[in-house]
């Protein structure tokens, strides 16, 4: 009797031995990458991920409250610590995580990061880009924690870096998240860069009639008689001519980069008594003409 696999036409069995082949080391290697699956390894799970989230809410909270109560030069490198806080207990979860439902071997390794990354690249393109932007940012170092920065329209101080963007507290006391690719295709202004002082221009516009060394002295006893100044850093400042007036910036430093606003607005105040006192003259409303 001729048995019926050798009956089959040589072609179709040379096309279909293969196809045999192939299927059963694919499904040993998904059965060798995958552990199996049992109620204790997910209460494990659970637990695990549950402590981590209580820990990364107990970075944010305790350091965030050690950094206010400590000296202020201290401030900004306590605050710095909190990203590499979190990434630490992140990886450390998700290492559990992975060897409670993985063979973590080197070849199963390798085929379990490939699907991640093929899996990442299509279902959560923008998510996993944030990810890698968040990571690069926190080794490069454009702004930490801490640092008064600008993206796009977007400035104010940077009071949380999460996994996938970072949180703004804006002078106007708004919480703007913006993710982490975004610093890839917008440019990134950073007024402090990890140091607690930051440099405050003021802009005065005066008659070209005024005296404008006088309004000069006054510009440097302003500065240098508020009680925000850091008398450490140089006070500078610079006259340019408009057509319609005398424009002097005063470029200085408050000790505390908190301070940019309040510190302006002292600065407005004491020169505008002091201008009005000596009776310094300011310009008149420019036509069009003029402006251009």
């Amino acid at each position: 009797m001729v048995d019926s696999v050798t009956s089959l036409p040589p072609g179709l069995w040379l096309s279909q031995a293969p196809i045999a082949a192939s299927t059963v080391p694919a499904a040993d290697a998904v059965d060798a990458l995958f552990k199996t699956v049992t109620f204790t390894a997910v209460v494990q799970a659970i637990l695990a991920i549950l402590l981590a989230y209580g820990i990364l809410l107990s970075i944010r909270s305790i350091v965030g409250g050690l950094s206010e109560n400590v000296p202020r030069r201290f401030r900004l490198l306590i605050k710095q610590s909190v990203p590499f806080l979190k990434g630490t207990v992140l990886v450390f979860t998700i290492s559990y995580l992975l060897r409670l439902f993985f063979n973590l071997t080197g070849a199963n390794l390798l085929a379990l990061t490939g699907t991640i990354a093929v899996a990442l690249g299509f279902a959560f393109k923008d998510y996993a880009s944030s990810i890698v932007a968040g990571i690069v940012n926190l080794f490069e170092g454009p702004f930490r924690m801490g640092d008064r920065i600008q993206i796009g329209e977007h400035y104010g101080e940077v009071v949380d870096y999460g996994l996938r963007g970072l949180c703004l507290q804006t002078p106007d006391d708004n919480a703007v998240t913006i993710p982490h690719n975004a610093t890839w295709t917008n440019p990134i202004s950073n007024a402090n860069s990890g140091q607690l002082e930051a440099q405050v221009a003021t802009d005065f516009y005066f008659s070209h009639e005024a005296d404008t060394n006088l309004a000069t002295e006054i510009l440097y006893q302003a500065a240098y008689s508020s009680r925000y100044t850091q008398l450490k850093l140089p006070v500078v400042v610079v006259v340019t001519e408009e057509p319609w007036a005398t424009h002097l910036k005063l470029k200085a430093y408050p000790m505390d980069a908190r301070d940019e606003f309040i510190y302006k607005t002292d600065l407005i105040l004491r020169i505008k008594k002091a201008c009005a006192r000596r009776q310094i003259p300011y310009p008149q409303m420019p036509s069009v003409e003029q402006i251009h």
